[in-house]
């Protein structure tokens, strides 16, 4: 869905950052989004933490030369592609927490002025705003400098997770004299597609610092853990039967071998390690009652997981595993992403479901409006959310489902029209959302799993879904609406709608329309392997999906003014009769 532009892109920091500067390079359509890479396979690494001092143009050429050869592309940041832009935020942002922690840094690179949902919201025409909720879910908008009451909010909506596993909170367990880590799966992964690769740990931890209580993201990107395969020697059945699992006794990472870890530590830690399967220190203090109630919550803690976790995400994390207090941590892959195949067309990483559609749509919103005065001529709100929990339904105060979308256009639209009578209503009926999400490209080897009249493929534009009962929200009007701004810049599109014989998944679309009551279609660029570990896209796909939501926040105004739907011709009755059973003319 890219568009090519009669201007330069103004910030591919946005879309590229932190790790390259603005970018003067016009997309291009007309050939393969990475050839200039065909030397080599692109390893896109991880973003420069913002507390860093390194400048953003020699951080890009830091982070992207790992075979010293300088620039992604070879030629200077400004040839950074939206694939590549995209899939430095994906290899970032390991875990929802990640995402938002990166988002929320772009846009505050650029002026975006921080909210609070706790306190007081002062609003005005040309601002550009942003606020997180649960550090998870994360909402930005930029108001138009000719913002008049009642004027509605364009806005693209995403999430942030990604199935994957997460650890329990008694994560400690041994098995068969192995030191193993019990988690819980999140999400309807590929599970089968977790074994035999090289995993870590991500995520938020709260760590206590004299009388404060901190939150700190934490990442081990050395591969700590494995889920192995069972030999085929010892699975025959495999062959005939295929490959079963129990999720409970089989999908358990590996951490150490219990022996060597008990004879390379104190006794202490070796006695500590016993109370495994979730026997704490507190269940075995004779006496029990007093005497454990006396234990600090700390030495708790300490004993739900194994020690030798705790003192690496601690050492990460500059603090004593005491500090320690609760943690959130998803097992991760610790594969980068990378552009591939024989002309660099497609992208292999994990997780493009849903960083994917959250990334372009970031980077559109920050290239659209990168300072204020980008916003001089607009009359309406944009705005872009991402969601945590879309895996899971959705139900949670974080989640599209909860109440975050209803709040902020109420409370955004109540301010910026002085308490107006009817001015939040007339918002709600103004706006337009767009619901972005990763869509099921056909599989060359399982074609039979598409109509075939509806069978997405890479590097044709964007997919618009098409569902009756209403798992998708599109309708005739608002595919309509989007498919005309990809027309006016020349950015192709495609169709989607499940076979008649087949259970339709859904999105946070129908959840986002019900819950506002706001016109709302759904989208989102063609992959295969969704819940893979490893998923794969086409770069000019994410390009294309990047340039149409450019056009989305640029065009949509203008086009939306010049559309009524609502003022439908009069009937021509003229002439016109019609017998009923009764004998009456109506």
């Amino acid at each position: 869905m890219l568009a090519q532009l009669q201007r330069p892109c103004l910030s591919h920091s946005i879309l590229h950052s932190p790790l390259c500067g603005p970018t003067s390079r016009r997309l291009s359509l007309q050939r393969p989004v990475c050839e200039r890479s065909t030397k080599r396979l692109i390893r896109c690494s991880s973003p420069v933490q913002a507390s860093s001092s390194v400048t953003l143009q020699e951080a890009n050429t830091k982070a992207v030369a790992p075979d010293g050869a300088g620039s992604a592309s070879g030629n200077g940041a400004s040839q950074m592609s939206a694939a590549e832009g995209c899939l430095r935020f994906i290899n970032y942002a390991w875990t929802q927490f990640h995402a938002v922690e990166e988002a929320s840094r772009r846009l505050a690179s650029v002026g975006f002025q921080k909210l609070s949902e706790k306190q007081e919201w002062k609003l005005q025409p040309g601002g550009r705003y942003y606020f997180t909720r649960n550090l998870s879910t994360i909402v930005a908008f930029a108001v138009g400098a000719k913002y008049q009451p009642g004027n509605g909010l364009h806005m693209i909506g995403a999430h942030t997770d990604s199935p994957c596993l997460k650890l329990k909170p008694v994560s400690k367990s041994v098995k068969s004299n192995y030191l193993t880590v019990n988690c819980e799966t999140y999400g309807g992964g590929l599970w089968h597609t977790w074994f035999d690769r090289d995993l870590s740990v991500a995520g938020r931890v709260l760590v206590q610092e004299g009388d404060k209580l901190l939150h700190k993201l934490v990442k081990i990107e050395k591969p700590i853990m494995r889920i192995p395969m069972l030999a085929i020697h010892l699975n025959r059945d495999i062959l005939s039967e295929g490959f079963k699992m129990n999720k409970q006794t089989h999908l358990v990472p590996v951490l150490a071998s219990a022996v060597k870890k008990a004879a390379n530590k104190p006794a202490a830690d070796a006695e500590a390690d016993s109370f495994a399967n979730g026997q704490s220190k507190r269940q075995k203090v004779d006496g029990a009652g007093d005497a454990a109630d006396q234990l600090p919550k700390t030495a708790q803690f300490e004993d739900k997981h194994h020690s030798g976790l705790l003192k690496m995400i601690a050492d990460q994390l500059q603090c004593s595993p005491a500090d320690i207090v609760d943690f959130e941590l998803n097992v991760c892959d610790t594969q980068d992403g990378v552009i591939g195949g024989i002309e660099n067309e497609f992208m292999f990483t994990g997780r493009l479901d849903n960083l994917g559609m959250s990334y372009c749509s970031l980077a559109a919103l920050l290239d659209c409006y990168p300072t204020e005065g980008h916003l001089a001529n607009e009359s309406a709100i944009k705005a872009i959310a991402l969601f945590d929990h879309e895996e899971v339904g959705s139900a949670s105060a974080q989640g599209a489902g909860g109440p975050v979308m209803h709040d902020t256009i109420h409370r955004v639209a109540n301010i910026l029209s002085k308490g107006q009578e009817g001015a939040v209503q007339r918002a709600v009926q103004n706006s337009f959302l767009v619901s972005a999400d990763m869509a099921h490209a056909v599989h060359p080897n399982y074609s039979d799993k598409h109509d075939a009249e509806h069978a997405p493929l890479f590097q044709k534009g964007i997919v618009i879904k098409h569902n009756q009962n209403q798992k998708y929200a599109t309708n005739a009007v608002t595919a309509t609406l989007f498919r005309e701004l990809a027309h006016k810049r020349g950015i192709p599109t495609q169709e989607f709608s499940i076979r008649n014989d087949m259970l339709c998944g859904s999105t946070i679309g129908p959840i986002l329309a019900s819950g506002i009551g706001c016109r709302t279609l759904d989208v989102g660029a063609p992959q295969l392997s969704m819940h893979s570990i490893r998923e794969m896209c086409g770069t000019k796909d994410i390009e294309y999906s990047y340039e149409h939501f450019k056009a989305f926040f640029q065009d949509f105004t203008a086009l939306d003014t010049n559309t009524d739907f609502d003022a439908l011709s009069p009937p021509n009755i003229q002439g016109t009769m019609i017998d009923t059973p009764c004998g009456h003319v109506h």
